[in-house]
């Protein structure tokens, strides 16, 4: 796992098709097929990340709705998409920094470059306030936010998972990111996100999610079910991992959870903060709901 956020990966999705096509030295009329089985190789890469789909999706039908030549067609969409994506990160930290204000405790899980943005925004318009983040085992991508954050000089205090709910009480407001938004408001993130959300729900503080319409799943209108990434033992037992050869002894390791649209205040997107129930809407928008469908029918054919 080198690349780290929904964000990053749908860019990444394009940034591997636009290479695609400024590589191919094959037959002209063999392009369209070729770049599609691109697509269908980079789905089976990353199985919960929604926006991983929406990105090969949305090159996928704008190449065969274009009149351009099919290879210069996919370099100016692919171009396009992580244009978009990029905009709408600068949107999502104007929205969302209107929610904090000075002197505010505000915790964060995992690492987020659309729940970074945010903080980093408002740090940047000159409100002053704490973030606690957590370490997010077992690959401790809270670190990677810790990171970032200190370098701007916001400070951070960076806690065990497992103290989450310990914290809570000190807490204004919790941002964290997004890998999913299902079409009834549901947020898939990373491994933990539930227990703070609960934890929240508990204190009475509220809980947004930073992610771009490309994080909502228009497969999940259409019937399509969300998978759980599972991850290796070795993540978890590190420099223990003989613990394995033990008799009796077994290790689960999924990568997210589901947290439900009742224990989260809002979605902080590019079309501004939505409530949950508003997910359905946001997809038929951007996508159309046909879009799920269609989405459905790749992922199901063989590589």
């Amino acid at each position: 796992m080198k690349i780290r956020g929904a964000g990053a990966i749908a860019i990444a999705a394009a940034e591997a098709m636009k290479q695609a096509a400024l590589t191919y030295n094959g037959e002209k009329d063999s392009f369209v097929e070729y770049i599609r089985e691109v697509g269908k190789l980079l789905l089976r890469t990353r199985p919960t990340a929604v926006s991983l789909p929406n990105a090969v999706f949305y090159i996928l039908k704008r190449i065969d709705s274009s009149s351009e030549d099919p290879v210069r067609a996919t370099i100016s969409i692919a171009d396009e998409f992580i244009s978009n994506v990029k905009n709408a990160q600068l949107k999502i930290a104007k929205y969302g920094s209107k929610l904090i204000s000075d002197d505010m405790v505000i915790m964060t899980h995992c690492h987020s470059s659309a729940a970074v943005s945010v903080l980093i925004e408002a740090w940047k318009e000159g409100k002053r306030f704490k973030v606690i983040n957590t370490e997010t085992r077992p690959k401790f991508q809270g670190r990677v936010t810790a990171s970032i954050l200190t370098k701007e000089g916001i400070p951070v205090t960076h806690i065990p998972d497992s103290s989450i709910r310990y914290h809570m009480s000190n807490v204004d407001l919790v941002i964290v990111g997004a890998d999913t938004v299902t079409s009834d408001g549901h947020l898939v993130n990373k491994i933990g996100t539930s227990i703070l959300a609960l934890a929240a729900d508990e204190a009475d503080v509220e809980f947004y999610s930073a992610c771009e319409s490309i994080k909502f799943s228009p497969a999940s209108f259409a019937g399509g079910h969300i998978i759980i990434e599972e991850r290796s033992a070795e993540e978890v037992l590190g420099e223990h991992k003989d613990l394995l050869d033990k008799r009796g002894m077994f290790v689960r390791n999924p990568a997210f959870d589901f947290t439900p649209p009742e224990q989260i205040t809002g979605f902080i997107t590019e079309y501004g903060i939505l409530p949950p129930r508003a997910s359905l809407l946001l997809i038929k928008y951007v996508f159309g709901l046909s879009s799920g469908e269609m989405q459905m029918r790749l992922l199901e054919e063989e590589p």
